[in-house]
């Protein structure tokens, strides 16, 4: 009970609770194998969209007027730009969020920002560092619009260990043709350039074809 109160009474306290209670309902979608919340678009809005929200109420609380002119500023975000993925979408919230509490409240402008900043890069470091041990944090998805680096493989035989590959987004098997065919996708181009070395090292004579494409 102290602790709430302590929450209520500091901004910063209240937004890292808000953000944590957001990554709590991240966690929990993933725990039940809803794998479309894991991407990296999804977490970072899971965290950041409840303190976007905080911030906006704390700025038009006990103004009508503020409360009206938000509200059609913040209809342009969704009408007027064509958006990718609802990270991108969070993003413009943020701006225009920043742009109008900075005119009534510039402490708390500054606040998210560096807040937001803050979570982004934190991220970022995260997801290096679980690299180095052979993770990932986050799913990859082709419908967040980011250029991927892929590799398809075709082969006359199933190969169990491709199955570890955290790049692997798909595995057919052809009877007819009687092949087996793995895709892989990355952000990452190191990833897919690892990946086709591993497959250099595999026997020649079980596979058909490769073929790699990098986008940055």
């Amino acid at each position: 009970m102290v602790y709430i109160n302590l929450i209520s009474e500091s901004p910063f306290l209240s937004i890292i609770t808000v953000s944590l209670l957001g990554l709590v309902l991240r966690i929990s979608l993933t725990f039940c194998k809803q794998s479309w919340a894991s991407t990296y678009h999804h977490t970072m809005t899971y965290m950041l969209l409840p303190v976007i929200t905080f911030v906006v109420t704390k700025t038009i609380s006990g103004s009508i007027s503020l409360s009206l002119g938000m509200v059609g500023a913040l209809s342009i975000i969704r009408f007027r730009n064509p958006v990718k993925n609802s990270f991108e979408l969070s993003m413009y919230f943020a701006l225009i969020t920043i742009g109008i509490t900075g005119s009534v409240n510039i402490k708390n402008a500054i606040l998210l920002s560096v807040f937001i900043s803050l979570v982004i890069i934190f991220s970022y470091v995260l997801e290096k560092i679980s690299k180095k041990w052979g993770k990932s944090l986050y799913s990859f998805s082709f419908a967040e619009g980011q250029s991927a680096n892929t590799l398809e493989l075709v082969t006359h035989e199933k190969i169990k260990n491709l199955f570890t590959e955290n790049s692997l987004i798909n595995e057919i098997t052809d009877n007819d043709l009687k092949v087996h065919i793995y895709k892989f996708a990355s952000s990452d181009k190191n990833d897919i350039i690892n990946l086709k070395n591993k497959i250099d090292t595999l026997d020649q004579l079980i596979i058909k074809s490769v073929n790699v494409e990098y986008n940055n």
